[in-house]
């Protein structure tokens, strides 16, 4: 069997703080499905906040990952969180194996942990409670806006799928932040928040062999650059959608607040008494 592929919305590193709220609970329920039932044997991630080049992709080979800071304006404190983590070499070259094969340039890169993965992982893998305690490697977006692109890159590292790898993509379903500023203390969902959250949740669920071209679809909608100013939160799904192949997407959940959605997907099922 394969492991599913999650998609998850991380929002900002914030959420590792507010405890009661419903997105940090359900990162962490997802987290607690991944060690108890997939139980991977290590995992790849792809984060909206890696995008390497137009054409090509980068993937952390580093065994010994730092975190990248790479936000602003956030409390002292946050510039001192930590995430225990390790990576793999031998993963790290399955990723650029798989990628050489089909056709798409790659290269090793020595880089740090963005936020797009330590601060969502904080939240599912909690190091004292649900530590994950598999080697975690990175890989790049392409610095491109092409879904069909990503959709390519996701089917390339597929089949890491069958040898128990766990595939995570991480971005935000619905993902404007010019617009906070409108909708601060009022968790009342924009219009295109609704909208958007809704056409994505019909493209990732709908059947697989029209997924791909329903997934491209969604950045031609009206109110695709409402939601998503920039489509690098909304790719990696299409990363995930790629990896996925003939598996059915599921959305797990989703919360809709202001000019965010919280939606969190799943394609595949994890294995029954978790046994791979």
């Amino acid at each position: 069997m394969r492991t599913p592929v999650y998609f998850l919305s991380h929002g900002g590193p914030n959420i590792m703080y507010e405890h009661e709220h419903p997105a940090y609970r359900k990162l962490q329920e997802i987290g607690r499905e991944i060690t108890t039932k997939v139980k991977p044997r290590a995992v790849v991630v792809f984060s909206a906040h890696w995008q390497a080049g137009r054409d090509y992709v980068q993937v952390n080979t580093a065994e010994l990952t730092d975190l990248i800071y790479d936000f602003y304006g956030f409390p002292s404190h946050y510039y001192k969180e930590t995430y225990p983590n390790i990576g793999s070499k031998e993963i790290a070259q399955k990723v650029l194996n798989a990628l050489k094969d089909a056709g798409i340039k790659a290269e090793g890169v020595k880089r740090g942990l963005d936020h797009g993965v330590w601060a969502s992982f904080k939240c599912a893998f909690d190091p004292d409670s649900n530590p994950l305690n598999v080697p975690v490697v990175q890989a790049s977006l392409f610095k491109s806006e092409d879904p069909i692109q990503h959709y390519r890159l996701g089917q390339a590292v597929s089949k890491l799928r069958e040898e128990n790898i766990q595939i995570i993509v991480s971005g935000m379903a619905v993902h404007n932040l010019r617009d906070m500023q409108f909708t601060f203390g009022d968790p009342r969902p924009l219009p295109y928040t609704v909208s958007f959250d809704e056409a994505l949740k019909d493209a990732v669920t709908t059947t697989p062999d029209k997924r791909e071209k329903a997934l491209a679809d969604l950045l031609k909608r009206p109110d695709a650059r409402m939601a998503h100013p920039f489509f690098d939160h909304l790719l990696p799904i299409h990363i995930g959608a790629g990896a996925a192949g003939d598996d059915v997407g599921k959305r797990l959940w989703t919360l809709k607040e202001g000019s965010m959605s919280w939606a969190q997907f799943r394609f595949g099922e994890p294995a029954v008494n978790g046994s791979l």
